[in-house]
């Protein structure tokens, strides 16, 4: 469902509105597109910013860490901020001051929940696991007491979320359209280099993942 309203006024873009988008369906796009965020959050009063592997599941956002580590031990105390961006192009203008970015990016307020049930956080890890490659957690030997235990998996609702960006191509001045150098969109693409098969590795089958090949036509033309 379309929402244009910002769930809450620290969510509320400012800067370019027209940008801003507050729907699920925007925000979960953006979420699952990527696989890292960056969390800020305090710790004595110091501000810190990690990036750290997310995955989405339902209506939440999840991450996981060390059982012991002083982040998690944080986010469950007090309130965070959490950011993703995807850079999707570069802008060439044909002036400096018009060079820009294509990209996606949603920001996250809130506080974290620990999963402690052990049935939910082994399942949220499948959902991890399987978010990057598809259907390998149940190839894979089982998950045993003392790894699920000293894991550790948070996770945070994105109802307080905003999402942003820009898809579109250069806007430069009408006395520069004339300006004799290449102007356009390069796109920006995360890619698959080639496996490399660790030697004392007994399966020999590549697992698929969530990622492609990139094709001559995500390379744009020159």
């Amino acid at each position: 469902m379309t929402q244009s309203t910002a769930p809450s006024p620290r969510t509320r873009i400012r800067r370019k509105p027209e940008r801003a988008r507050y729907d699920v369906e925007a925000i979960n796009a953006i979420v699952d597109a990527a696989v890292i965020c960056t969390v800020a959050f305090q710790i004595d009063g110091a501000v810190h910013a990690i990036p750290t592997i997310h995955w989405r599941d339902g209506e939440h956002l999840y991450i996981h860490g060390a059982k012991a580590s002083r982040m998690l031990t944080a986010l469950t105390e007090g309130e965070a901020c959490l950011t993703i961006a995807l850079a999707d192009g570069l802008v060439v203008a044909r002036s400096a001051m018009h060079h820009s970015m294509n990209y996606r990016s949603v920001v996250v307020y809130g506080r974290f929940e620990l999963v402690t049930e052990p049935a939910e956080k082994e399942r949220s890890l499948k959902a991890l696991i399987d978010s990057l490659y598809p259907e390998r957690w149940d190839t894979l030997r089982p998950i045993n007491d003392k790894e699920l235990n000293a894991t550790g998996v948070l996770r945070i609702p994105l109802a307080e979320a905003s999402a942003k960006a820009r898809d579109f191509g250069v806007k430069d001045d009408d006395e520069d359209l004339d300006w004799p150098v290449w102007a356009g969109v390069i796109p920006l693409a995360t890619t698959l280099g080639t496996p490399r098969r660790e030697d004392d590795s007994v399966g020999r089958t590549v697992p698929a993942t969530r990622f492609r090949p990139q094709s001559d036509s995500d390379r744009g033309a020159a």
